[in-house]
């Protein structure tokens, strides 16, 4: 249905090695996520595989297709050049590939900066890039731990260190992120108010 295997060899093409093997990584661990979290699993690779197919192109052309889609981008984001390839990506994929599932779209183009009221193959899509078996960042293996136990946790948990991050880099912070933040922020509370109650 997807057509997995034309679009790893059009990565393989496109990508520099190290990024269409982070790809590969983020579709794997997306397939893993699904299936334990009762996802479709063909999907979650796709939708993993190229939630980077727009990153290494020059960013004139992301913002040319960031203006042609139909997800126009919130102040910081139109001032966070490294935040254009997912905005661009979903544009990419609907045109070249046919794409319009919008919840494949969604996990593209969100995949970077979050939002409310995600899908579960968006949430998916986002912790996947976060935990690929490539990553080596401090926390990395919590966060896989996390992602494991509670997909709900590990989103909360991904805000605060993105949130973290940003500022103390003085950066913009993207109004999608912010409202991602209070969603699972406020989740995380009512949960807790659940199991007290309990």
């Amino acid at each position: 249905m997807y057509e997995v295997n034309d679009k790893i060899t059009f990565l393989e093409g496109r990508l520099s090695q190290k990024r269409y093997r982070h790809s590969c990584n983020v579709a794997r661990a997306a397939e893993q996520l699904a299936k334990q979290y009762g996802a479709d699993a063909e999907k979650a690779y796709f939708a993993g595989l190229l939630h980077d197919v727009c990153k290494e192109i020059p960013f004139e052309e992301q913002y040319q297709m960031m203006q042609a889609g139909d997800y126009p981008p919130d102040l910081a984001e139109l001032h966070s050049r490294k935040l254009w390839h997912g905005i661009a990506g979903a544009y990419f994929i609907r045109e070249q590939f046919g794409v319009t599932d919008r919840d494949i779209l969604n996990a593209v183009r969100f995949h970077t900066v979050g939002r409310a009221e995600m899908s579960l193959l968006e949430e998916i899509i986002y912790i996947a890039d976060m935990i690929s078996d490539e990553r080596d960042y401090k926390g990395v293996d919590k966060m896989r731990r996390l992602a494991q136990k509670d997909l709900q946790a590990a989103m909360l948990e991904a805000l605060q260190d993105a949130i973290a991050s940003v500022m103390k880099k003085d950066g913009l912070l993207s109004q999608n992120t912010i409202e991602a933040y209070n969603y699972y922020i406020l989740k995380a509370q009512e949960q807790k108010t659940i199991i007290i109650k309990k």
